[in-house]
């Protein structure tokens, strides 16, 4: 094995794994505090952006550059960067949609079924919709591992190439995986009743981001070089840039009140910005 090897797959795991800390967090919460949720979707984005364009943008373009030349290095690390927001937009859009129109029928269309007494059809869109949770949650899942496998590998690289970076990648993916596992278990519990089945969507969904390293290392390690670490880079700081602006600060948007997220998203910043210098 490569140095530093095992060390490279216990941060891509742990960053993984996070995922499923999501799900344990959901169901020992008494009651969901949404100001707290919608300070740590900000916290989160602002230590993704950060290290998105101060570290692996910049690592990029360094190693790119090496390979070829000035401008020509700077002009692909943006092609790569934006290359990254493309393919996560549109894993976004071939996944899909949870909305369901059974969601929010009124007491008036029920009654209006035909040949159905009022409480039979409540029943039966209540068992409708607990089918339809549960494909929200297993779609949720899914969504996730497929973010997560790139993740994976990435962490992977950035720890093989560069310790210190490989922590910090580690970290920022981490505090990202954890609201995502809370969105994958909530819909399976309420859709099954059994914590430990939402529990362990999440943790399966979480385990994908070691699987993508494995694989893609066992795959294309005789491939590593300056071109391919540059290259990946710049393709997972658009990922993160995208997941960012798409899904953490909207949704922080959603659940918060205002100022409070934009401190929250500062001191995200900063203390990634604290840990690249110490670590």
């Amino acid at each position: 094995m490569e140095e530093g090897f095992w060390f490279a797959l216990a941060l891509t795991t742990f960053a993984g794994l996070s995922t499923g800390l999501g799900g344990i967090f959901a169901f020992f919460t008494k009651k969901t505090d949404f100001k707290f949720l919608a300070s740590a979707l900000s916290f989160s984005a602002g230590v993704m952006i950060y290290i998105s364009f101060v570290e692996l943008f910049d690592e990029a373009r360094e190693e790119l550059i090496e390979y070829f030349g000035g401008n020509m290095g700077h002009f692909v690390t943006v092609i790569a960067f934006f290359a990254g927001i493309a393919v996560i937009l549109l894993i976004d859009k071939l996944v899909p949609d949870p909305d369901n129109p059974h969601h929010g029928w009124k007491e008036e269309n029920v009654e209006a079924i035909v040949n159905e007494s009022p409480e039979d059809a409540k029943m039966r869109l209540a068992e409708e919709e607990k089918q339809e949770l549960h494909r929200v949650g297993v779609m949720s899942a899914l969504a996730i591992a497929i973010h997560n496998f790139p993740e994976g590998l990435v962490t992977f690289v950035a720890a093989l190439h560069d310790p210190a970076l490989g922590v910090s990648i580690a970290i920022a993916i981490a505090l990202h995986n954890i609201p995502e596992g809370v969105a994958a278990s909530i819909p399976i519990y309420y859709s099954s009743g059994s914590r430990l089945k939402a529990i362990g969507y999440s943790f399966t969904a979480g385990l994908a981001e070691p699987l993508g390293a494995l694989l893609g290392y066992f795959v294309f390690r005789s491939f590593f070089d300056e071109l391919v670490f540059g290259l990946i880079f710049a393709f997972v700081a658009g990922i993160m840039v995208f997941i960012s602006v798409d899904e953490l600060l909207p949704a922080s948007k959603k659940y918060g009140e205002g100022h409070r997220e934009i401190y929250a998203f500062i001191l995200g910043m900063l203390i990634m910005a604290l840990t690249l210098v110490v670590v």
